[in-house]
């Protein structure tokens, strides 16, 4: 726990860090680094689907680090290879490690507002959206508010460099580091990083630490400092239905030849209520939310009025009271529904099947595996026959319904204790150097794949993203705010320099 005499010592070394005074000289200079660094790097195109493209940026990381003292090496994996770098070990020293991702989502460039997804723009706020503007006025002075254009400024990019400048200025300050610093970068998060787990478990004592930092995601949309003490896990499910063996006449066999379409959407009613809840029973089993859980949720500065006008539906579903409390349970998601053709292409058919695919947000009272068999259970009660193959002939006419489950991985959700001190360390040095109260997050909805690391190394783990919350990630125009650019390095240069106790 932070004494008085340290918690001024962090506001003293804020109010004199003038590096990131934006009418400072220091500043031009700092961040316009920052910013030709990550511009080189996003040209490294990095989709997660190709082999060639990881193996490039690992190049490029292993000369930064390098020059930034750090000791690197290439993680093998039976996929793809992970990144490690650390700096020269101290025994008596606490262990940080710190979690990003190199790789980043594939590209369409014919949806992007720019030539190439992968060659940075810059680009300034205006009435009807952005417009890009050249990169040499950055010479004359640098706006807050301008943003960096390109694939994976945000997603996970630029926290990458947030933190190498983080390094250059802690060494320029001659500050000392009170821990051992290890950075592992995944190149395979953009898909699910399913070698994690055995990675992990693999290179265990590499990989040892005091407690985990995750630096992905962004900040709470009001701007504010935000830790995040859990993530949600997820799972799949392929659902698909039978009718006619080939698409036939809906003049001809409707109103006789049974419809998947019809099937599949009363089996899929089946399993909510009309306000949202999964009526499956046993769903949501072991959820509790005490007091003290309530308050922390309520503390966070969300508006269920302005998330509904964003999202543009006028009433939320019920699963909790409010947003933070709904994301404390298990989801049961449609993630896609089709069924024949539609639109221009509508047929007057009844189609052959119908397939729904699901997804499971998982908390951790919820083991992944456990739900998907409550759903396939509550499927075989709504009278289907349960395959996990597509049904022969033989089957088809032995029953009337018939639905084949195609089951995915879990990965698994993760929840450190709100009380744990090293979450306690990260929300103070925060609120000391932004003067801001810190958004505590007790589990937000996506999925990091971080749950190997806490199940092997059996350390606390936490989220500190650094990027501004409408970046984009994942789709076209992906962005990054110049001011989060100098936050990222901020947050980290008081993170890594400042001692727990």
């Amino acid at each position: 726990m932070f004494t008085i005499k340290r918690i001024l010592f962090l506001f003293t070394i804020t109010s004199c860090f003038s590096v990131f005074s934006q009418d400072s000289i220091a500043v031009k200079s700092e961040v316009n680094d920052a910013i030709k660094e990550l511009k080189d790097f996003v040209s490294i195109p990095n989709d997660a689907l190709s082999a060639d493209d990881i193996d490039d940026n690992i190049f490029w990381l292993k000369k930064k680090f390098g020059e930034r003292g750090f000791n690197s090496t290439v993680l093998e994996t039976e996929n793809l290879p992970l990144f490690f770098a650390a700096l020269p070990m101290e025994d008596s020293k606490p262990t940080m490690l710190i979690y990003m991702h190199l790789d980043g989502q594939s590209v369409d460039p014919s949806k992007w507002n720019q030539p190439n997804p992968y060659e940075t723009v810059l680009k300034k706020p205006v009435e009807d959206g952005y417009e890009t503007i050249s990169f040499d006025v950055l010479e004359e002075g640098i706006n807050y508010d301008w943003r960096l254009f390109g694939r994976s400024t945000s997603d996970d990019k630029g926290p990458i460099v947030m933190f190498l400048n983080a390094i250059d200025l802690l060494k320029k300050d001659n500050k000392e580091i009170p821990f051992n610093i290890k950075v592992i970068l995944d190149g395979e998060e953009e898909k699910s990083s399913k070698p994690l787990p055995k990675a992990v478990k693999q290179y265990r004592e590499l990989l040892e630490a005091d407690f985990l930092v995750i630096n992905d995601g962004p900040v709470h949309p009001s701007g504010d400092p935000t830790v995040v003490y859990g993530c949600r896990g997820i799972t799949s499910l392929t659902l698909t239905s039978y009718g006619p063996i080939t698409p036939q006449h809906s003049g001809h066999y409707g109103n006789y030849a049974p419809n998947p379409g019809f099937q599949l959407a009363q089996l899929l009613a089946s399993m909510k209520d009309k306000e949202g809840r999964v009526i499956i029973p046993g769903y949501y089993n072991g959820i509790t939310l005490d007091d003290t859980v309530q308050e922390v949720l309520k503390s966070v500065p969300d508006s269920d009025t302005e998330i509904s006008k964003k999202l543009q539906f006028k009433s939320a579903e019920k699963v909790g009271g409010f947003y933070q409390e709904a994301l404390q349970y298990p989801s049961l998601n449609i993630r896609g529904l089709g069924s024949g053709w539609v639109g221009k292409k509508a047929r007057t058919i009844v189609p052959e099947s119908a397939t729904a695919e699901l997804d499971l947000r998982l908390v951790p009272e919820s083991d992944g595996a456990r739900l998907k068999k409550l759903v396939k259970d509550h499927i075989t009660k709504q009278g289907f026959h349960v395959l996990d193959h597509i049904p022969s002939k033989e089957e088809r006419m032995t029953h009337d319904k018939i639905i084949t489950v195609t089951e995915g991985s879990v990965t698994d959700a993760f929840r450190t204790n709100l009380d744990n001190s090293y979450g306690n360390f990260l929300v103070e040095t925060l609120k000391a150097s932004f003067q801001k109260e810190v958004v505590r997050i007790r589990i937000m909805g996506g999925t990091v794949p971080i749950a190997p690391f806490i199940n092997e190394l059996k350390i606390p783990a936490f989220i500190v993203p650094m990027v501004n919350a409408d970046n984009n990630q994942h789709s076209p125009n992906e962005n990054l705010k110049i001011g989060q650019l100098a936050y990222g390095i901020r947050a980290f240069y008081n993170i890594i320099s400042t001692p727990t106790n």
